[in-house]
Formats: structure tokens, C-alpha cells, sequence
């Protein structure tokens, strides 16, 4: 399956909620059994890497269901305390906003964390090509045919049995480019990338999850993404905290001076690197920084963001001028 071939555009990739699916989905049926479990007793795929739908597309849903239900089964892992969703995150979320407390599923025993794993990353490029993905979401499914699932055996019967759910007629075989991939070259040209952009996508999976959130908000650049995730998950903490505190932004040229000093960071240096507080001056094109001290930083500004900081600066800057023509007079 190609990541840039078209895809039926449906709410799961075994989800189509308007049509009679009964024909499709009989000899899966027949052959694993439906049961109906309480929704609450289904856990979210470990690490799932995808975001669950919001706004219209949700509504859209659960409209679906309050008029016709779940048509077609979710797809769950029996585990030791319960169940694990495989195929099926945004229905089941979908039905308990629409207040049902039971879901149809299909049951799966005895996968392995890559069987399991073909699932997940399947359903969703069955739904939707591979570039409507958040950049997030394109380096799990990339780092997952790169090194996590093969192109062989189980795979392919995976996918068959998803397409038969979908509606899609089987293809005689779902290989990408009909070998495991195990090639850089291979997965870039798989997902039209160049060589180091899918190198620089695959480092996105070394992110925090708050990190991954910034770059699927447009809110951090490619590259000074790359140069975070190879700071430590510890340090990866430490510099979300202040930014998260400050609300400052990681610029690539902090990114990349970050990345340097990894392994003997600390949260002093961290903030140093960042220039944490910086009062700016232009006069003309001439422009000067001032920069605070992490210690006066941390006892007069602990807690603020960048907006509360700045009106701090301003008003300590009012006053003692204010002092200062009071005393010359």
C-alpha cells in the first residue's frame, strides 16, 4: 500500500457507519466471533500515536451512531486486566459520547507487540493518506515500517482481514515495495521524503509527548525538534518546564546549542541557553539585549510567563525613574 495512494475516506478504517457492511465482514465473523464488552473495560493501545478526531468530524460521528450504531466491530488485544483497543479508538470514543456503554468487538489473543502493532498503524493509512498525517503520527508510522513491522506472513494477513472489514477489495500483496524495509533509502523513497528528511522524522519519535504536541501545533520547527530529541528524556523535561513556565519558544540556534551541551545540563544552563528573560532596546536599526541572571530570574519571576515578566520589568523600570527625577528635583 502506497502512503501517497488514494484512501476511501471513512471515520475508521473499518468503520463505514452509512452502508450495509454484513456481507463484508461474514467470513471475519464466522471466523473470530463478535461479542459485545462494556466500553470502559477497553485501555488505549499503549504509545498510541495518534490523535483522537475533534470538532466536526467528531460530531459527524457520534450523529452516526445515535442513529445507526456501530455497524462494524472494533478490533481489541485480551489482555491480563482487560482489553486493548487496536482498531477502533475513535468509535469507541464516539459511542460513549453518544452514551452507549457497550461496543461490538472483535477479540485477539496471543499477538505480538509487531502483530499488534500492524493493526494500529494499518487502520489508520486506510483512513486517510499518509500526507494528511500530523508530523507526529508520520514519524510513528514511518519508525513502524522501518524497523518494527516486516512486510511478510502475519503482516499480510492483517491487512487483508482490515481491508475485508473496509470494504476494500484485497490486493495480492499489501508489501511495501515488496521487501521488509530495513533501508533508510527504502523508507524515504516509501513516504517521498529525501534521505535525511526521513531521518529527521524517525528522531521525532526520541520526543517527549509535549514536544510532539508543539510540532503538531506548528509551534516548533523540524529542526529544532531533531535537536531536541537528542537531549535526554530528563533533560527534554527540564527544558519543557521552562518553556512551559516562561512561555518562551526553542529557537533552532538554542536548539542546536541544547543538543551540544546535552549530557551536562542543568536547569541554570538550560535557562542560560535559552535567554530565559531578555529586555530588548532598538534605537534605529541598532538593537541591544540585556539578560537577567538565572538567580534574579528565578526569585522575582518564578511562575510567570514571558507577558507577566515584561509587565514586571516595566513597572520596577516606571518607579525608579519616577524616584530617580524626584530626587534630582
Amino acid at each position: 500500500m502506497k502512503a501517497n495512494a488514494n484512501k476511501r475516506k471513512i471515520f475508521d478504517a473499518v468503520d463505514l457507519l452509512t452502508e450495509d457492511t454484513s456481507a463484508q465482514t461474514t467470513d471475519v465473523k464466522a471466523e473470530k466471533g463478535i461479542e459485545q464488552i462494556a466500553i470502559d473495560s477497553i485501555k488505549a493501545f499503549h504509545n498510541h500515536p495518534f490523535h483522537l478526531y475533534e470538532g466536526e468530524c467528531l460530531d459527524d460521528m457520534v450523529e452516526s451512531i445515535r442513529e445507526h450504531g456501530i455497524l462494524n466491530p472494533v478490533i481489541v488485544l485480551k489482555t491480563d486486566d482487560g482489553y486493548e483497543m487496536l482498531s477502533g479508538h475513535n468509535r469507541a470514543n464516539a459511542a460513549k459520547i453518544a452514551g452507549l456503554s457497550e461496543v461490538p468487538v472483535i477479540i485477539k489473543v496471543g499477538l505480538s507487540e509487531s502483530e499488534a502493532y500492524v493493526y494500529v498503524i494499518e487502520t489508520n493509512l486506510m483512513q486517510r493518506s499518509f500526507a494528511e498525517l500530523r508530523p507526529s503520527e508520520k514519524a510513528a508510522v514511518m519508525a513502524a515500517h522501518y524497523d518494527k513491522v516486516c512486510c511478510q506472513g502475519k503482516r499480510n494477513d492483517i491487512i487483508r482481514e482490515l481491508q475485508i472489514l473496509s470494504g476494500i477489495e484485497p490486493e495480492e500483496t499489501s508489501c511495501h515495495n515488496g521487501k521488509k524495509l530495513n533501508s533508510l533509502d527504502v523508507i524515504a523513497s516509501e513516504y517521498g521524503f529525501s534521505s535525511r528528511n526521513a531521518a529527521r522524522y524517525l528522531r521525532l519519535n526520541y520526543l517527549i509527548q509535549p514536544f510532539k504536541n508543539l510540532m503538531d501545533e506548528n509551534k516548533i520547527a523540524l529542526l529544532a525538534a531533531v535537536d531536541v530529541s537528542y537531549l535526554t528524556e530528563e533533560e527534554q523535561q527540564m527544558l519543557w518546564n521552562i518553556v512551559d513556565r516562561q512561555g518562551l519558544k526553542v529557537k533552532p540556534v538554542y536548539a542546536e546549542k541544547l543538543r551540544k551541551a546535552s549530557g551536562d545540563l542543568t536547569e541554570e544552563k538550560v535557562a542560560e541557553i535559552l535567554e530565559a528573560l531578555q529586555v530588548k532596546h532598538t534605537d534605529g536599526n541598532a538593537g541591544v539585549s540585556f539578560k537577567l541572571p538565572k538567580s534574579i530570574c528565578s526569585k522575582y519571576f518564578d511562575g510567570m510567563d514571558s507577558k507577566q515578566m515584561t509587565a514586571v520589568v516595566e513597572q520596577a523600570l516606571t518607579a525608579w525613574f519616577e524616584g530617580k527625577e524626584a530626587a534630582i528635583v
